[in-house]
């Protein structure tokens, strides 16, 4: 029998603003799920940082003297990660990385992170790549990531091109080719729902960690993956289930999220296509949590996003 390796998890710490937008009790319930994301991706949070400012600071999200209160704990602590609660902008992560010597993420990016890892077919790490490119492509500010490598420096560069310019148009042209991979499969996946027939099609749908999948294990008498970590289920899964006499079939898709990344909406369109074609949503929710009103309406808005808030 294999042993099983013990996780190592890094220590990191958070960051939030209390806004006009935002009051401290939000913030909260943000840094709350922040913290959980955080574990899910495989840190462990040793303190909360907050500040109360009118809006985010250009420059660095927090204020000067935040910043440098910051600085000092993770020198003192030797901490190399900081999570901001919000995305950050291009220049903000670029100050930020120089002003605290440390790695410097935001919510987009932690999320980017967990999907990667969760991504179990070729057809989810192809919309994760993609996703994870389009959000890297404007915030490759310095030359770090070397990707001619990948495809031969001798040759590829034009007349006086810098290395910064080549990793440019080398992702760029590595989201041309994601495009047309999912573009592919896409119409694979279109026509997968249309040879199933004319039975009707449930789809479960919901916050991130509410019970999807063990719901969709309970009513369908199958082992799809289910875990209490945020983002379990990335693939969807299809079940035939038969209630009384009455044959359907029943989707688990991915959770939803507040604050869900562009990104990620964009790339899992024919993900999120099982949602808008199905003929019913079962919105499920988890009414011992304490914000499963604000779950609810983040889900909902979602739904309204991709065109499906009209199902029944």
């Amino acid at each position: 029998m294999l042993e099983k390796k013990e996780h190592i998890y890094e220590n990191a710490v958070l960051v939030g603003l209390i806004t006009k937008d935002q009051d401290e009790e939000k913030l909260t319930e943000y840094m709350d799920e922040l913290e959980f994301l955080a574990y899910t991706a495989g840190a462990t949070v040793k303190k909360r940082f907050t500040q109360k400012l009118s809006q985010p600071d250009s420059r660095t999200f927090v204020g000067k003297g935040k910043a440098e209160e910051i600085k000092l704990f993770l020198e003192e602590n030797e901490i190399g990660t900081v999570i901001f609660d919000d995305e950050l902008s291009p220049s903000q992560l670029k100050n930020l990385e120089r002003e605290l010597e440390v790695k410097i993420l935001d919510r987009t990016n932690l999320i980017l992170d967990i999907f990667a890892q969760r991504a179990q077919t070729s057809y989810a790490r192809t919309q994760v790549e993609l996703a994870q490119y389009e959000y890297l492509l404007p915030r490759l500010t310095r030359m770090w990531t070397h990707l001619e490598r990948q495809r031969g420096g001798i040759g590829m560069r034009g007349p006086g091109e810098t290395e910064i310019e080549t990793d440019r148009r080398i992702i760029r042209d590595r989201i041309s080719l994601l495009k047309e991979k999912l573009k592919t499969i896409d119409k694979q996946m279109a026509t997968q729902r249309n040879n199933r027939g004319k039975m009707v099609r449930v789809a479960l749908v919901g916050y991130t960690n509410v019970g999807k999948s063990t719901l969709m294990n309970a009513l369908s008498k199958s082992e799809v993956f289910a875990e209490n970590k945020l983002f379990a289920t990335l693939d969807t899964t299809v079940r035939k289930v038969v209630i009384g006499n009455l044959p359907f079939l029943l989707t688990d898709t991915v959770g939803f999220i507040r604050k869900l990344p562009t990104q990620l909406v964009e790339s899992f369109k024919s993900t999120l296509d099982e949602v808008r074609e199905a003929d019913l949503l079962l919105h499920v929710v988890d009414v011992s949590h304490e914000s499963f009103e604000d779950h609810i309406s983040s889900v909902n808005q979602i739904l309204q996003e991709i065109n499906a808030h009209q199902k029944p």
